[in-house]
């Protein structure tokens, strides 16, 4: 557990020095920090404890992340598989760990419009052959993006990043007007969303210790 504070420390400073590095238009320098963004957090939470399920999301994550360096349409369709799977993993760790929210019903609602409208608009400008998978795994994020908030604000906003950055990667398929340095958008809002994802995720697990303790309690007042 001491190990935590130091190895988010470690993530914070890798995510800091690949965001300068895409600001500074270094490409070599973010092909070789990308890859080590999700295993730096993956280490943070396997030092807090955090379940199986957290780290296949995020090791599922650090495989789309090394796919999408390749500029191939099957490097990408291989990596976006690896983000769908990690998505999965999340959502069975928001039934596990999570609590319905009263205005679930709305938020799923809106989540859907905007994964209609989203659709509708990108498809004609979407390439053939990705318009099918795009919008297959759009449905499943969006699923992701509104299912975390029953983890919580925390987790709720980095579903929404989630969102966010991987449309702004489907904007640049489709060939859209993006902002200045589009992959520093990107990439900001997914290392955040990582981020609040797997706080969100260790945040609602049951303390385990409490757990030992009230058991440890209840077996010395059992009598033997």
């Amino acid at each position: 557990m001491t190990l935590s504070g130091p190895l988010r420390t470690a993530f914070l400073t890798v995510c800091a020095a690949d965001l300068v590095a895409l600001l500074a238009g270094a490409h070599t320098a973010h092909v070789v920090l990308k890859p080590l963004l999700v295993p730096a957090l993956l280490a943070h939470v396997v030092a807090r404890g955090g379940p199986r399920l957290l780290c296949a999301a995020l090791l599922f994550g650090w495989g789309g992340d090394v796919l999408l360096l390749v500029d191939r349409d099957a490097a990408f369709l291989a990596g976006m598989g690896c983000f769908a799977a990690g998505h999965v993993c999340y959502l069975l760790l928001f039934k596990r760990y999570g609590t319905p929210r009263a205005r679930g019903g709305a938020l799923a609602a809106g989540y859907g419009v905007v994964l209609a409208v989203t659709v509708a608009a990108l498809w004609p400008d979407l390439p053939a052959g990705l318009r099918g998978p795009v919008a297959a795994y759009s449905l499943l994020l969006t699923a992701m993006a509104c299912g975390a908030s029953r983890l919580g604000p925390a987790a709720g906003v980095g579903g929404a990043l989630f969102l966010l950055s991987d449309s702004l990667i489907a904007m640049g398929l489709a060939e859209w007007p993006t902002l200045p340095r589009p992959d520093f958008w990107i990439m900001l809002t997914y290392v955040v969303a990582q981020f609040l994802l797997a706080r969100g995720v260790l945040d609602a697990r049951p303390a385990p210790r409490a757990a030992y303790r009230e058991e440890s309690v209840e077996t010395r007042r059992t009598p033997h």
